[in-house]
C-alpha cells in the first residue's frame, strides 16, 4: 500500500466515502504524497509522453500559431502569453524559439506560467533559462490573467478532477471510494440518489460532472471576450457528450487500475470538448472547433514544417523528425493520437476564424 493510500484509508474511516473528484485531487496534489508534487512525470523515463516531447514541431506551431494571432488583434505592445500546466517547459520553449520570425511578437510578451507542483517550476526554470524571458510563475489561473492574453492548456484538462454518477432503480447516485471488507479502496455507490441530475440515460449509465474543468473554460471565455485573445485546449477526449467512465491510471507507460498506486500512479479523464465549448459559449467567448489534432496541425503546416526542418538535418535526424511528427497526427484508430486528441479554441468573438479551424466553427447555439 502506498503511503497515501494508508491517509486515504485512515481519511475514509474518519470521515466516510470521497467523491472521485476529491479522491483525483488528492492523487494528484497531495502535499506530500501528490503524484505531481514529488516527481518530474514525463518522457521515457516518467510514466507517460506528451506531445511536445514528442516532436519540437508541435510547439512551434503553436508558437507561430500564437503570433499569428497576436497579429490578428492588432498586435498590443502588451500581451500575456500564458500556458496552463507548462510540464518540463518544453512547449514554451519551442513556441518561444518559433515566435521570433515574427517581428515585434516576442517583444511584446511577458511569459506566465501555472504550476503548482514544485518539481516541475524547477524543471521549467532550467528548460527556459536560455530563452531569453523571464517567466513569472503563478498557482491560480486568476493570477495568471490581465489585458490581452493567448492562453495555452496542453493535456491539462484531462488532469481535472471530476465526479461521477451512476443510473439506478433510485435514480442518479454518486459513485464513491471507500473500503471493501478487507479495508482495501473499493469503488461504491451513494446511500441517496441526486435529486439535481435529470438526465434520462440506460439503467447503469456512468455520467461524468467535470466541474472544474467548465470552471477554467469559463474563467478563460471571459477574460478573453472581456480582454482580447483567445485560449487554446489540446487534451484527448470526446467531441460529443457521453456516458461512460473515462477515469484511467498510468504508470511506467502503461494502464493500471485507478485505485492500485494511489500517489505513484498519473490519474486522468477523457474531456468533454462539446461541454468545454459551451462553457466558452456562455461566458461570452466565441468557440473554434473541436478539430482532431490531425486536423489542426495539418492546417497550420505541419508538413510543409518538417520538410523545411528536414533539408537541414542529417539523414538520421530527417528521420527522426519524421516519425514525431507522424505520431502526432497519425489517426488510423480512434486510439491514435492524431484521432484521439481534440483542439478547441474559446477566443475574442470579435475576431475572425483562427487558424486550424478552417470549416469547423462551432455554431453560435447550445451543444448537448
Amino acid at each position: 500500500m502506498t503511503p497515501l493510500a494508508q491517509e486515504l484509508v485512515r481519511l475514509i474511516r474518519d470521515e466516510g466515502p470521497l467523491s472521485v473528484s476529491r479522491y483525483m485531487a488528492l492523487c494528484l496534489g497531495h502535499p506530500r504524497h501528490g503524484y505531481y508534487m514529488k516527481q518530474d512525470p514525463f518522457g521515457a523515463a516518467g510514466d507517460f509522453t506528451t506531445a511536445p516531447e514528442i516532436s519540437q514541431v508541435f510547439g512551434e506551431l503553436i508558437g507561430l500559431w500564437a503570433a499569428t494571432l497576436w497579429r490578428m488583434m492588432g498586435e498590443p505592445a502588451a500581451l500575456r502569453l500564458v500556458e496552463l500546466g507548462p510540464g518540463r517547459g518544453t512547449l514554451m520553449q519551442d513556441m518561444l524559439r518559433a515566435g521570433k520570425v515574427v517581428p515585434g511578437f516576442r517583444e511584446a510578451l511577458t511569459v506566465h506560467l501555472v504550476e503548482t507542483s514544485p518539481v516541475l517550476r524547477e524543471r521549467q526554470k532550467q528548460t527556459l533559462a536560455a530563452s531569453g524571458v523571464a517567466p513569472l510563475w503563478h498557482e491560480r489561473i486568476g493570477d495568471a490573467l490581465a489585458g490581452p492574453a493567448i492562453i495555452v492548456a496542453n493535456e491539462l484538462l484531462d488532469a481535472l478532477p471530476l465526479d461521477q454518477f451512476v443510473l439506478t432503480p433510485e435514480g442518479w447516485r454518486e459513485r464513491l471510494v471507500g473500503l471493501d471488507s478487507e479495508g482495501q479502496l473499493a469503488f461504491g455507490l451513494s446511500a441517496e440518489p441526486e435529486t439535481k441530475i435529470a438526465r434520462a440515460a440506460p439503467q447503469g449509465s456512468l455520467l461524468e460532472q467535470p466541474l472544474a474543468a467548465l470552471d477554467m473554460a469559463a474563467t478563460v471565455a471571459r477574460h478573453v471576450a472581456a480582454a482580447g485573445g483567445a485560449g487554446l485546449f489540446i487534451d484527448y477526449g470526446a467531441a460529443q457528450t457521453g456516458f461512460g467512465d473515462t477515469l484511467q491510471a498510468m504508470r511506467r507507460h502503461g494502464f493500471v487500475a485507478p485505485l492500485a498506486d494511489p500517489g505513484d500512479a498519473d490519474l486522468t479523464v477523457h474531456v468533454d470538448f462539446a461541454r468545454m465549448a459551451q462553457a466558452g459559449l456562455s461566458a461570452g467567448a466565441a468557440a473554434h472547433g473541436p478539430v482532431t489534432q490531425r486536423d489542426f496541425l495539418l492546417a497550420l503546416g505541419l508538413d510543409q514544417r518538417v520538410a523545411a526542418l528536414s533539408r537541414r538535418a542529417t539523414p538520421e535526424q530527417a528521420a527522426t523528425l519524421l516519425a514525431g511528427a507522424s505520431r502526432l497526427v497519425e489517426a488510423g484508430s480512434e486510439t491514435d493520437m492524431g484521432q484521439l486528441f481534440k483542439v478547441l479554441a474559446l477566443a475574442d468573438p470579435r475576431l475572425p476564424l483562427l487558424p486550424g479551424f478552417d470549416l469547423h466553427r462551432l455554431p453560435e447555439q447550445a451543444v448537448p
